[in-house]
């Protein structure tokens, strides 16, 4: 069974590092601009690296779930690499969210299309799962035959 799910697994971990990186951003970027919780504004500098942490924790269960969805019912390989992809993208929002708001743009867009296609992918996944296993229809088959 765990091979089934290890990459996935490692995805998840590397998205909870993320995560807790990102948190550690907001808590520097506070004693810089001494802004004690639960204040949310202060400096734009503060500003952007505060809704850069939240816009990806809000994102995360979304992506989490997805990531797994797509792994289980579809192919662990894929959304695993998809998942790294995802990771990237939202590394590269933060960081380009930390310097100006405008550089968090094509990041920001190319995390979404990653979502999408985890959208997508699980979509199939699940869908091929009911109908090999309630219609008994493969469609796997029908498409190699």
């Amino acid at each position: 069974m765990l091979d089934w799910i290890h990459w996935l697994a490692a995805v998840t971990v590397l998205g909870v590092l993320e995560q807790a990186y990102f948190f550690l951003q907001v808590i520097y970027a506070r004693r810089l601009f001494g802004i004690s919780p639960p204040k949310t504004s202060g400096p734009p500098e503060f500003e952007r690296i505060f809704r850069a942490q939240v816009n990806s924790s809000e994102y995360f269960p979304i992506f989490l779930a997805l990531l797994w969805q797509a792994g289980l019912f579809f192919h662990q390989g894929l959304a695993a690499a998809l998942g790294l992809l995802y990771l990237c993208a939202r590394y590269c929002y933060f960081m380009g969210y930390k310097k100006s708001s405008s550089e968090r743009l094509a990041s920001m867009y190319f995390s979404a299309g990653v979502l999408w296609i985890l959208i997508a992918v699980s979509a199939l996944g699940i869908l091929h799962f009911f109908l090999s296993h309630y219609v008994g229809l493969n469609i796997l088959q029908l498409l190699t035959a």
